[in-house]
Order: C-alpha cells, then structure tokens, then sequence
C-alpha cells in the first residue's frame, strides 16, 4: 500500500509517504493507524488521537473502519475547515 500523509501529519512522522506491505493483519484503516502509532516517535504523537485525522482511501473519504486491500492508496490528513 501507498500511504501519503498531510499537512502537520507529515511534520509529525518526516515524510509525505511510504509504501507499507499489506498484511491479512491490516484489515482496516484502523488496523494501518494502530501499526504506524506502534512505531513510536513522531508517528505515535500523530495517530494518538484518531478524531484529529481524516482519511482517504483511494482518493475517497472513509471511515476509520474502512476495509484495506493490496494496492490501496491510503492518505492521512486533518479535517479541512472552511471560512
């Protein structure tokens, strides 16, 4: 999978994307969130609080609960505020 991330995401973890294999374990975007915050560091300080994050899933917003599959493109961002 291709995971991109965004905005203060991306300053948290250092980097605007990586490819992670998917694995019978990463069966929902809950499940790819819960593997980066594993990590520690940055990456623990931006998946922490899951209601400060939006995602996408091949360019479509999804819930958290939102199945993955091989080739998936995944994106993390902050909500995005209007004004």
């Amino acid at each position: 999978m291709n995971v991109l991330y965004f905005a203060w995401v991306r300053q948290k973890v250092g980097r605007s994307e990586e490819t992670i294999e998917h694995t019978p374990e990463l069966r929902t975007v809950s499940d790819l969130a819960a593997l980066l915050r594993a990590r520690g560091g940055g990456y623990a300080g931006a998946f922490t609080d899951m209601s400060r994050l939006r995602a996408a899933v091949n360019q479509v917003h999804v819930a958290l609960d939102a199945p993955l599959s091989s080739g998936d493109e995944v994106a993390f961002f902050p909500p995005v505020t209007g004004g």
